[in-house]
């Protein structure tokens, strides 16, 4: 290991659906983080892990940050929050075609009471002409002194080298915390839910994927098929919702396994048998012992 080895924490923070678990996702070069067009898709902190001979960064995918409408947001909100006294850089992405809202304004003020650096991270260049993204940057200058300004494209890579230099750049000169082959510290289970849970959000209607968990409750390998054997259970708050998950003849329900099952495999390396079950769990988002349950403490 170099003399001078780095390592340390880097938190995304941002409003809801502004790129933040692409951009985590290209930054590793692994999913790590799921994603979808929906607001809120994501739920917890996630960490993921990028490792050199030269530094290794973990980062933490937050959840968007967003007025909580139940239990469930509250727990967000304050999973956001802690992490930005955990970590040694903050990275704050924001699009490039969208002004400064509230939810910005509440992000700024919240950075107020943090002595961590922040980089702004300017996404979505890709979409947007170059006056508009200065014009952004001005108006954010403006409100408080970053250690970086970065424009940069999740989805096309632009500037992503360059801001992933900015980053271990802060870091403090240490030891690795995690294994050089490790690239998240998140059991197989959760990140098997999540990408079940991410395929609910890409299939299903815009009312019905906010009130989805994904507990898994088995993972086991046959060994006469080779086979990895998982059985979960997709869990909505209405039973209208659990119609409209299962689908018309079980259809969507076997649209949504079909999916998630070639993405595991892909993760995992190996064959996967998966089972679905449906159901009901009235208004678990409310109820702090079935958030515990699904794994939101």
């Amino acid at each position: 290991m170099d003399e001078g080895y780095k390592s340390g924490f880097a938190a995304i923070i941002g409003r809801p659906n502004v790129g933040k678990s692409t951009l985590l996702n290209a930054m590793v070069g692994e999913k790590v983080s799921i994603i979808s067009k929906k607001p809120q898709t994501t739920r917890n902190s996630i960490r993921a892990i990028y490792t050199t001979d030269h530094f290794q960064l973990a980062f933490l995918d937050t959840p968007g940050i967003h007025k909580p409408k139940n239990k469930l947001g509250e727990y967000m909100l304050a999973s956001a929050e802690a992490s930005l006294g955990e970590v040694d850089v903050i990275v704050y992405v924001v699009e490039a075609d969208v002004g400064i809202g509230r939810g910005d304004t509440y992000i700024l003020e919240m950075l107020e009471r943090v002595r961590t650096p922040v980089i702004l991270a300017v996404n979505k260049t890709d979409i947007c002409d170059r006056s508009s993204v200065d014009a952004l940057v001005e108006e954010f200058r403006a409100k408080r002194d970053f250690a970086d300004i970065i424009p940069i494209s999740a989805l096309s890579g632009y500037n992503l080298n360059i801001l992933r230099g900015a980053i271990v750049e802060k870091l403090p000169e240490g030891p690795k915390y995690f294994p050089d082959d490790m690239i998240t510290d998140q059991p197989e289970r959760f990140v098997v839910s999540e990408i079940i849970r991410e395929k609910t959000l890409l299939l299903l209607e815009q009312e019905v994927p906010h009130g989805i968990a994904v507990d898994v409750e088995q993972m086991q390998e046959d060994e006469r098929s080779g086979l990895l054997n998982i059985y979960a259970n997709i869990y909505c708050e209405k039973e209208s919702h659990k119609r409209i998950v299962i689908g018309k003849g079980g259809g969507m329900l076997k649209k949504i396994g079909t999916l998630a099952r070639k993405d595991i495999e892909s993760l995992l390396g190996c064959r996967v048998y998966l089972q679905l079950w449906v159901k009901v769990k009235k208004d678990w988002r409310n109820t702090a012992g079935s958030l515990h349950s699904f794994g939101y403490q």
